[in-house]
């Protein structure tokens, strides 16, 4: 069953001879519990992509389908709350609230919608984060690989239809890389989330399940991963 799908999708940016085509004509579909991996250079498109798949912009043309919602058609209220339900974003930047604690970092998108978490899910999350020990925290006092776990509960504390990751490990380092992208891998196998991975690490894309190569705006290569 495909959770995620895109038909005819193009992005442009200006008009004339200033004109660029971000994407052009991209089919897209990912099925339930997968984990995908979205590759290319700088200036691809994969981050436009993604963009566009997460509800953060809107394409030129085509249609965007998660769980048959078409988000293109969505007003800017309509998609800001689907987004914050149905779409996990983390970013290469952790994009946390600096003056709120962890605790209140992992909720917020429940929290702006009024709704009482699950303590025992919350509970299970933290731990697997391994940051149950610093929920009272605020962002400054945490590691990178902390607050980058912290991004990613936050992202997850709603069970959203689909993960989306833009080079969320950009910022750190060997270890701390490793340790983000086991997380991914377990949140795709233990709580069966479906997961988009973009990155310009052929290393870390290769953990995938299927990578998908772009250029100049368009899919070039869509291949199974063998383990």
């Amino acid at each position: 069953m495909n959770i995620l799908r895109c038909e005819h999708l193009t992005k442009t940016y200006g008009s004339g001879s200033t004109m660029v085509n971000a994407l052009n004509g991209v089919e897209l579909a990912v099925e339930k519990g997968s984990f995908v991996a979205i590759v290319g250079t700088s200036g691809s498109g994969k981050s436009t992509l993604l963009h566009l798949l997460g509800g953060v912009d809107r394409p030129t043309t085509g249609h965007i389908f998660i769980e048959d919602t078409d988000i293109a058609s969505l007003s800017e209220k309509q998609l800001s709350i689907f987004r914050r339900r149905k779409v996990g974003l983390i970013y290469q930047f952790y994009n946390l609230i600096p003056t709120l604690d962890i605790r209140q970092n992992i909720l917020l998108p429940m929290l702006l919608d009024g709704q009482k978490p699950d303590e025992n899910r919350f509970s299970e999350l933290v731990q697997t984060l391994g940051l149950a020990d610093r929920l009272s925290h605020l962002p400054h006092q945490l590691s990178g690989g902390q607050q980058q776990r912290a991004a990613i509960g936050r992202a997850l504390i709603y069970r959203p239809a689909i993960l989306m990751a833009d080079e969320p490990t950009g910022n750190l380092d060997r270890k701390n890389s490793q340790e983000i992208l086991s997380l991914l891998k377990v949140s795709n196998r233990r709580y069966k989330q479906t997961v988009l991975l973009i990155t310009h690490d052929e290393r870390l894309a290769l953990e995938a399940d299927r990578i998908i190569t772009i250029e100049d705006g368009r899919i070039i290569s869509d291949r199974e991963v063998r383990k």
